[in-house]
Protein backbone atom coordinates (compact mmCIF):
# COMPACT_ATOMS: atom_id res chain seq x y z
CA UNK A 1 0.00 0.00 0.00
CA UNK A 2 1.43 3.38 -0.93
CA UNK A 3 1.84 6.19 1.55
CA UNK A 4 -0.69 8.25 -0.37
CA UNK A 5 -3.35 5.52 -0.17
CA UNK A 6 -2.64 5.08 3.55
CA UNK A 7 -3.16 8.82 4.08
CA UNK A 8 -6.34 8.83 1.97
CA UNK A 9 -7.81 5.89 3.90
CA UNK A 10 -6.78 7.45 7.22
CA UNK A 11 -8.75 10.59 6.33
CA UNK A 12 -12.00 8.57 6.43
CA UNK A 13 -13.18 7.50 9.90
CA UNK A 14 -14.49 4.13 8.64
CA UNK A 15 -11.08 3.10 7.22
CA UNK A 16 -8.83 4.93 9.72
CA UNK A 17 -7.92 1.82 11.77
CA UNK A 18 -7.20 -0.21 8.64
CA UNK A 19 -4.99 2.56 7.24
CA UNK A 20 -3.05 2.89 10.48
CA UNK A 21 -2.52 -0.88 10.66
CA UNK A 22 -1.11 -0.72 7.13
CA UNK A 23 1.20 2.11 8.18
CA UNK A 24 2.46 0.09 11.15
CA UNK A 25 2.97 -3.02 9.01
CA UNK A 26 4.86 -1.05 6.40
CA UNK A 27 7.23 0.79 8.74
CA UNK A 28 7.35 -1.10 12.04
CA UNK A 29 10.51 -3.06 11.26
CA UNK A 30 12.41 -0.04 9.95
CA UNK A 31 11.39 2.06 12.95
CA UNK A 32 12.29 -0.79 15.32
CA UNK A 33 15.85 -1.12 13.97
CA UNK A 34 16.32 2.63 13.77
CA UNK A 35 15.50 2.89 17.47
CA UNK A 36 17.32 -0.31 18.46
CA UNK A 37 20.61 1.02 17.06
CA UNK A 38 20.29 3.98 19.39
CA UNK A 39 19.02 2.46 22.65
CA UNK A 40 20.40 -1.11 22.22
CA UNK A 41 17.96 -2.82 24.62
CA UNK A 42 15.08 -4.76 23.03
CA UNK A 43 12.53 -3.92 25.73
CA UNK A 44 13.36 -0.21 25.65
CA UNK A 45 13.14 -0.35 21.86
CA UNK A 46 9.69 -1.96 21.97
CA UNK A 47 8.48 0.75 24.34
CA UNK A 48 9.83 3.50 22.10
CA UNK A 49 8.34 1.92 18.96
CA UNK A 50 4.97 1.95 20.71
CA UNK A 51 5.44 5.58 21.72
CA UNK A 52 6.47 6.46 18.16
CA UNK A 53 3.38 4.92 16.63
CA UNK A 54 1.15 6.36 19.34
CA UNK A 55 2.44 9.84 18.48
CA UNK A 56 2.02 9.04 14.79
CA UNK A 57 -1.62 8.05 15.42
CA UNK A 58 -2.21 11.29 17.31
CA UNK A 59 -0.54 13.44 14.65
CA UNK A 60 -1.40 11.67 11.40
CA UNK A 61 -4.65 13.56 10.94
CA UNK A 62 -2.64 16.81 10.81
CA UNK A 63 0.16 15.39 8.63
CA UNK A 64 0.64 18.00 5.89
CA UNK A 65 2.48 15.79 3.45
CA UNK A 66 5.37 18.23 3.03
CA UNK A 67 7.70 15.36 3.97
CA UNK A 68 7.62 11.67 3.15
CA UNK A 69 5.74 9.53 5.64
CA UNK A 70 8.81 7.51 6.58
CA UNK A 71 10.91 10.64 7.23
CA UNK A 72 8.11 11.94 9.47
CA UNK A 73 8.08 8.63 11.38
CA UNK A 74 11.89 8.64 11.62
CA UNK A 75 11.76 12.17 13.01
CA UNK A 76 9.31 11.06 15.70
CA UNK A 77 11.41 7.94 16.45
CA UNK A 78 14.66 9.94 16.54
CA UNK A 79 13.19 12.45 18.98
CA UNK A 80 11.86 9.61 21.13
CA UNK A 81 15.36 8.07 21.24
CA UNK A 82 17.12 11.30 22.13
CA UNK A 83 14.53 12.12 24.80
CA UNK A 84 14.75 8.61 26.24
CA UNK A 85 18.55 8.72 26.48
CA UNK A 86 18.50 12.21 28.02
CA UNK A 87 15.83 11.13 30.53
CA UNK A 88 17.87 8.05 31.41
CA UNK A 89 20.92 10.21 32.17
CA UNK A 90 18.87 12.63 34.29
CA UNK A 91 16.99 9.91 36.15
CA UNK A 92 20.14 8.15 37.29
CA UNK A 93 22.29 11.30 37.40
CA UNK A 94 24.66 9.59 35.00
CA UNK A 95 27.23 11.37 32.92
CA UNK A 96 27.09 10.38 29.25
CA UNK A 97 30.09 8.05 29.73
CA UNK A 98 28.15 5.90 32.21
CA UNK A 99 25.18 5.59 29.85
CA UNK A 100 27.61 4.49 27.11
CA UNK A 101 29.06 1.91 29.48
CA UNK A 102 25.62 0.59 30.35
CA UNK A 103 24.68 0.30 26.66
CA UNK A 104 28.03 -1.35 25.84
CA UNK A 105 27.33 -3.91 28.56
CA UNK A 106 23.98 -4.69 26.95
CA UNK A 107 25.68 -5.14 23.58
CA UNK A 108 28.13 -7.62 25.09
CA UNK A 109 25.39 -9.54 26.89
CA UNK A 110 23.31 -9.85 23.74
CA UNK A 111 26.30 -10.97 21.66
CA UNK A 112 27.75 -13.40 24.19
CA UNK A 113 31.08 -11.61 23.79
CA UNK A 114 34.23 -13.59 24.57
CA UNK A 115 37.93 -12.83 24.17
CA UNK A 116 38.22 -15.12 21.16
CA UNK A 117 39.84 -14.23 17.83
CA UNK A 118 37.76 -11.66 15.96
CA UNK A 119 34.89 -13.12 13.97
CA UNK A 120 32.34 -11.19 11.91
CA UNK A 121 30.17 -10.91 15.01
CA UNK A 122 33.11 -9.59 17.04
CA UNK A 123 33.87 -6.96 14.41
CA UNK A 124 30.22 -5.92 14.45
CA UNK A 125 30.36 -5.77 18.25
CA UNK A 126 33.46 -3.58 18.12
CA UNK A 127 31.72 -1.26 15.65
CA UNK A 128 28.69 -1.03 17.95
CA UNK A 129 30.96 -0.10 20.87
CA UNK A 130 32.67 2.53 18.70
CA UNK A 131 29.27 3.99 17.85
CA UNK A 132 28.51 4.38 21.54
CA UNK A 133 31.50 6.72 21.83
CA UNK A 134 29.83 9.17 19.46
CA UNK A 135 27.60 11.99 20.68
CA UNK A 136 23.97 10.85 20.34
CA UNK A 137 23.02 13.14 17.46
CA UNK A 138 26.20 12.20 15.58
CA UNK A 139 25.41 8.52 16.14
CA UNK A 140 21.90 9.10 14.85
CA UNK A 141 23.26 10.68 11.65
CA UNK A 142 25.83 7.90 11.20
CA UNK A 143 23.19 5.18 11.67
CA UNK A 144 20.82 6.74 9.14
CA UNK A 145 23.55 7.24 6.54
CA UNK A 146 25.58 4.06 7.03
CA UNK A 147 23.01 1.45 8.07
CA UNK A 148 19.78 2.83 6.60
CA UNK A 149 21.50 4.22 3.47
CA UNK A 150 19.43 7.41 3.58
CA UNK A 151 20.39 10.38 1.44
CA UNK A 152 21.64 13.50 3.22
CA UNK A 153 18.50 15.34 2.04
CA UNK A 154 16.30 12.72 3.75
CA UNK A 155 18.34 12.92 6.94
CA UNK A 156 18.06 16.73 6.78
CA UNK A 157 14.26 16.39 6.64
CA UNK A 158 14.31 14.04 9.63
CA UNK A 159 16.71 16.01 11.80
CA UNK A 160 15.98 19.55 10.67
CA UNK A 161 19.70 20.06 10.03
CA UNK A 162 21.39 21.41 6.91
CA UNK A 163 22.95 18.98 4.44
CA UNK A 164 26.36 20.61 4.91
CA UNK A 165 26.23 20.17 8.68
CA UNK A 166 25.15 16.53 8.23
CA UNK A 167 28.04 15.80 5.88
CA UNK A 168 30.46 17.29 8.41
CA UNK A 169 28.85 15.34 11.25
CA UNK A 170 29.04 12.07 9.29
CA UNK A 171 32.69 12.72 8.39
CA UNK A 172 33.57 13.41 12.04
CA UNK A 173 31.72 10.25 13.10
CA UNK A 174 33.63 8.13 10.57
CA UNK A 175 36.94 9.61 11.73
CA UNK A 176 36.15 8.89 15.39
CA UNK A 177 35.03 5.34 14.60
CA UNK A 178 38.19 4.65 12.59
CA UNK A 179 40.34 5.90 15.47
CA UNK A 180 38.46 3.71 17.94
CA UNK A 181 38.70 0.63 15.69
CA UNK A 182 42.43 1.24 15.22
CA UNK A 183 42.93 1.44 18.98
CA UNK A 184 43.76 5.15 18.93
CA UNK A 185 40.90 6.08 21.28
Amino acid sequence: MTDQSILEKFAHPESRNFAFNQLVRKYQQKVYWHIRKMVIDHDDTDDLVQETFLKAWQGLENFRGDAQLFTWLYRIASNECLNFLAKKRRRFFLPIHDVEGELAEKIEQSAGFADAPLSGDDIQLKLQKALLKLPEKQRLVFNMKYFDDLKYEEIADITGTSVGALKASYHHAVTKIEKFLNGED
